[in-house]
């Protein structure tokens, strides 16, 4: 009987019907024992007894019984070595057969193969510094507006002169537009000067893109308590802002110009400003590949928002190694590509920094260095070694995604008196806003303004820019030995420099000083004086046999 919630059935029987099929056991077998022995039938294998002692001529009766059992052996073993012959030999007819059967295919798939192998040429290297800057001019080249994209944090350092020169001088109606992203990691007074600072130039739209872009379509993370009020901090979900103002921008514009097809526009920008955020955001899902590396985007890639306008992806601007090191830190490749340290970039960073800030927004207590900061950075997040020693080298690329990622907020001011750089003039700013409906822009990033939540200017990192980052756009222009060759070796000769004066300045202090000591030990002969003599007291020197060398478990 099956049990309830059980999957077999239990096995236990009483004992009167285990008894009985014991029984009927032993019956039957008993039967069987008593047909066999009326047949004869005896399930022992009689045993050979073999040729007994007393039988004479046992020796020879032996020898010739072995001698039959192993021709018989002999016998089997040809048997089966000409079966194993035969059987090859049908394969080898049959391999004969079809290798007839493909030859003149064969042929002519060489052939074939041998004409394309000298059209094949070498797959180009993506990552390259050449491969970037070849897509990055196919994209100026095949729009008709160019959208620079800037981060808030650092306007003026997100600006390439050279890639702003290079799409003037295309000529044509191609037009520039700046787009300011990011603006929730900023505070609200320095978002408007830096609008106000930019719109002199060329037209700005505030821009803040969507960081929660899932399986293709973009979705907001469920609260479990609904605030009571209307004001909603929804810039740090999944809402975007100034999309629909972008949007509406180039569709009122590709309708005005009555260009033939639809109109393309490029996005370009330094590596992080966030090209490929603000195009998914646009098409309301995962059209492009986003990610925190640094030079996720390898490629041009077209993705279509509306019926008459295009928008195009592209690699980010090459920085070129002439930069300063801070601005480097930020907008480069070689941190990604171990041109340069990990350790080095943020100790670039740090100095551009306040340090009271630092240490209120990473909750750290105060350092001395960029490593001692990065040792405590690396026990306050727990990234520790073996032996618990910790990680700096993690905790710098953590600290250095959230300078570049949509995480940390941190400004630039925008400078007061503002004048325009040498590429531009009155006249080709009043052509680059031509066309363009302005009203509808200074309505947009109104909206914008009011609909984001700002961090305070307390909570927020002051930093100082550098100035507009230089890139690189033509092939001819990228330096042919390794970026950052030529300030490293000026490094290491102004070092060499400093370090020689140092040791001359020590010569002549440590002269002076025995100079001084031989004269007032002329004056005084008669009283007898002890000479001070330095000594070492440090641990690697101090012989000591009870001093515990701590050291030892850091080597």
């Amino acid at each position: 009987m099956k049990r309830p919630k059980l999957k077999k059935a239990s096995k236990r029987l009483s004992c009167a019907k285990r008894y009985k099929i014991q029984k009927k056991v032993r019956e039957h077998n008993r039967k069987l024992r008593k047909e066999a022995k009326k047949k004869g039938v005896s399930k022992r294998v009689k045993k050979d007894i073999g040729v007994p002692n007393s039988a004479p001529f046992k020796e020879e009766i032996l020898r010739e019984a072995e001698q039959r059992r192993l021709q018989i052996e002999e016998e089997k073993e040809k048997r089966r070595q000409a079966k194993k012959e035969q059987r090859a030999e049908k394969r080898k007819k049959e391999k004969e057969a079809a290798s007839k059967e493909a030859e003149p295919t064969a042929k002519k798939a060489r052939k074939d193969d041998s004409g394309t192998q000298s059209e094949k040429k070498p797959a180009p290297d993506r990552s390259s510094k050449h491969f970037l800057c070849a897509e990055l001019s196919k994209v100026i080249d095949a729009s008709d507006v160019v959208i620079e994209v800037l981060d808030a944090r650092d306007p003026l350092g997100c600006r390439c002169p050279q890639l702003e020169e290079a799409v003037l001088q295309r000529g044509g109606t191609k037009k520039l537009l700046l787009v300011l992203n990011k603006i929730d990691l900023v505070p609200k007074e320095t978002v408007e000067r830096w609008i106000q600072c930019l719109q002199q130039e060329f037209p700005v739209v505030a821009f803040k893109a969507s960081t929660q872009l899932r399986d293709g379509v973009v979705k907001a993370k469920k609260r479990r308590i609904v605030a009571s009020n209307e004001v909603l901090d929804r810039s740090r979900g999944a809402a975007c802002f100034g999309n629909c103002c972008l949007a509406e921008l180039l569709i009122s514009y590709a309708d005005k110009t009555q260009i033939e097809g639809s109109l393309r526009v490029g996005v370009v920008g330094f590596p992080n400003v966030g090209k490929s955020s603000i195009i998914n955001s646009i098409k309301g899902s995962l059209a492009c590949n986003v990610g925190i590396k640094r030079g996720t985007t390898k490629m041009m890639q077209e993705v279509h928002i509306a019926k008459n306008v295009k928008l195009i992806d592209s690699p980010g601007v090459v920085a070129s190694p002439s930069n300063p090191p801070a601005s480097m830190a930020l907008r480069s490749l070689q941190v990604e590509e171990g041109g340069e340290s990990v350790l080095e970039a943020v100790r670039n960073l740090l100095k551009q920094c306040d340090k009271t800030q630092i240490m209120l927004q990473y909750n750290i207590p105060d350092f001395r260095n960029s490593l001692e900061f990065l040792t405590l950075f690396a026990k306050k997040r727990g990234y520790l070694q073996k032996g618990g020693v910790p990680n700096t080298e993690q905790a710098a690329t953590t600290f250095l995604a959230d300078w570049t990622g949509a995480k940390l907020s941190y400004h630039c001011k925008a400078p007061e008196n503002h004048s325009l750089p040498a590429y531009l003039s009155d006249a080709v700013v009043t052509e680059m806003q031509n066309g363009w409906n302005l009203n509808k822009i200074k309505t947009g990033n109104k909206e914008t303004l009011k609909a984001v939540r700002f961090p305070n200017q307390a909570s927020s990192i002051g930093f100082t820019s550098k100035g507009p980052t230089s890139g690189l756009l033509s092939v001819a222009d990228i330096p042919e030995g390794k970026p950052g060759a030529a300030a490293t070796e000026e490094e290491a000769e102004q070092n060499e420099e400093s370090s020689e004066t140092e040791t001359t300045e020590d010569s002549n202090k440590m002269e002076k000083a025995e100079k001084a000591q031989k004269k007032t030990i002329k004056k005084k002969k008669g009283n007898v004086r002890f000479q001070s003599v330095p000594i070492d007291i440090s641990l690697s020197t101090a012989i000591t046999d009870d001093a515990y060398d701590f050291n030892t478990d850091f080597k």
